[in-house]
């Protein structure tokens, strides 16, 4: 990324942060047309089905894949409800046009999609829905305990669990066999495997990892760290406790090795180290498959997919990306558009949300032998989904974000990122990344110690 470019993401995330930081915002107006007005009481569960049946028009923001074939899938169904699909951009473009309608207290959609860890900064101040109104509370045993977890704040819900991302090794086996290398099953095998290789050919690395904070924090997450917790506007991190330093102590030695390569994620080099097997293996999400398909064409065929390797042995994995939908506190209809999240996540919307090659967060689909069983041609016909399934049920529990994990992402890049670059000890870049992320939570008016 450009400097200039990502100076420009930062001021816009650190905006959407300060507003974040605020008092409780109580948005008024705004929103879709709810076609009049509605007698029903607006929280309850029966609002839902009173407004399909009566019907309206909803905006709903989304970059994802699967968006258009669900709105139409949608509005088949329910043929009196009019959904205005809006892509806003992605990532901090489309967070950052989010924030400012809210901010200015119109322009906001109705729905919106918002990735699991950008939640928490739009929920806790107030923004959004709390979605236990409509009694969606009840659907719990529907979705994975990771998920779940993902769409709360503090104690309220505001989503219904999309997609999920649990996390495996992706790995190259063409690779793997000509260099003699077994499929790791602990990270003291995985960096033995990183030197083996390197040292075999110094042009090809185990893994790519030039500084990503969500691939850290995934992989602290799956050491069993749990560096941020949130109470209220008390926040506490510790990006130094057992589980970060128990990550920190594997992947230094690949980093301060020269081990992993540093080619910046989605680029056209990445895409291609991924097709010539100079990166043999990625640790991350359930999501991947489609990505490979769809951006590795000569990757086809070579590579498998392993369970992630694990510090004692025993399963574990963590979440690396993931979404929802919530409904936005301007909405002139949350009814509608409550019903059309739980429509999304919980009833039709589920199956061309899986066609796109979406990886589910429902537990009956995770257990559906034509998902679970079927074969993969891009992967020489394994059955991948038996492996990323088994890492749904193995997700460490207990992980939280920061209020502000979108502005703390920015940085990265300025603190733990330097670490990478000068191939250091990365406890250093995180001591730093901690500092400046409670100085900043503090000027935002929370109560923010490590």
């Amino acid at each position: 990324m450009k400097t200039s470019h990502r100076r420009s993401v930062r001021r816009l995330v650190l905006a959407t942060a300060a507003v974040t930081a605020a008092t409780v915002l109580l948005a008024a107006c705004g929103g879709s047309d709810d076609s009049g007005g509605s007698a029903q009481p607006q929280g309850s569960p029966d609002a839902v089905n009173a407004a399909l049946e009566k019907g309206g028009t909803i905006t709903y923001w989304s970059w994802t894949p699967s968006a258009e074939a669900q709105v139409a899938a949608f509005q088949k169904e329910y043929p009196n409800v009019k959904v205005n699909l809006v892509n806003a951009g992605t990532g901090n473009d489309h967070y950052t046009k989010l924030q400012n309608a809210i901010k200015a207290g119109s322009g906001a959609p109705d729905v919106a999609q918002i990735e699991y860890q950008a939640l928490p900064q739009f929920a806790l101040p107030g923004s959004l829905v709390d979605l236990r109104e409509y009694g969606f509370n009840t659907y719990e045993s529907a979705y994975t305990a990771s998920t779940w977890t993902a769409v709360h704040a503090g104690d309220g819900l505001y989503g219904l669990p999309q997609d999920s991302g649990p996390m495996a090794l992706f790995y190259n086996k063409e690779v793997f066999d000509k260099y003699g290398i077994t499929v790791p099953k602990t990270w003291d095998e995985y960096v033995a495997a990183g030197k083996k290789l390197h040292a075999a050919d110094p042009k090809k690395y185990i893994t790519n990892d030039s500084g990503d904070a969500g691939f850290t924090t995934s992989m602290i997450w799956q050491a069993g760290g749990k560096p941020f917790s949130t109470d209220g506007k008390n926040v506490s991190i510790n990006l130094q406790d057992d589980g970060t330093k128990k990550w920190t102590g594997v992947w230094d030695q690949l980093v301060t090795g020269g081990l992993v390569g540093n080619i910046p994620g989605w680029t056209d080099e990445w895409f291609k180290a991924l097709g010539d097997g100079t990166i043999a293996s990625l640790p991350t999400g359930a999501w991947m498959p489609g990505v490979m398909e769809a951006s590795v064409k000569a990757g086809a065929g070579k590579w498998r997919v392993a369970p992630m390797p694990t510090y004692d042995g025993q399963p574990a994995t963590a979440e690396n990306g993931g979404s929802t939908q919530s409904v936005l506190k301007q909405s002139a209809n949350p009814a509608l558009a409550a019903a059309f999240v739980k429509w999304l996540n919980h009833d039709g919307g589920v199956k061309p949300f899986l066609a796109s090659g979406g990886f589910p967060s429902t537990t009956a689909d995770l257990k559906d032998a034509t998902f679970v069983d079927k074969p993969s041609a891009y992967f020489g016909g394994q059955q991948i989904n038996q492996v990323l399934t088994g890492s749904a049920d193995s997700v460490v529990k207990g992980w939280s974000y920061l209020p502000f994990q979108l502005y703390a992402n920015t940085i990265f890049g300025d603190t733990v990122g330097k670490s990478y670059q000068a191939k250091s000890e990365l406890n250093t870049g995180l001591k730093a990344w901690q500092d400046a992320l409670v100085t900043y939570g503090n000027q935002q008016g929370f109560q923010t110690n490590g």
